[in-house]
């Protein structure tokens, strides 16, 4: 399936979750968040929540400075 993430189509196996494209987004460990078709994704819901075909996914990190 193929799925847009921070706007580049990526292809993913069915049944991706939102939890694997964040791990292979960034390896932060805190700071992190996630937007599904522009509706935050709590982070506890981040394994259950599975990605279809054609979703925007949005992976957004903190990051600190002046």
């Amino acid at each position: 399936m193929r799925v847009f993430v921070n706007g580049e189509p990526r292809e993913l196996p069915e049944g991706a979750s939102v939890a694997e494209v964040v791990a292979s987004v960034t390896a932060a460990g805190t700071g992190v968040a996630a937007a599904l078709n522009d509706e935050v994704v709590r982070r506890s819901a981040w394994e259950a929540t599975p990605l279809r075909d054609a979703d925007r996914l949005e992976v957004l990190t903190a990051v600190q400075g002046g």
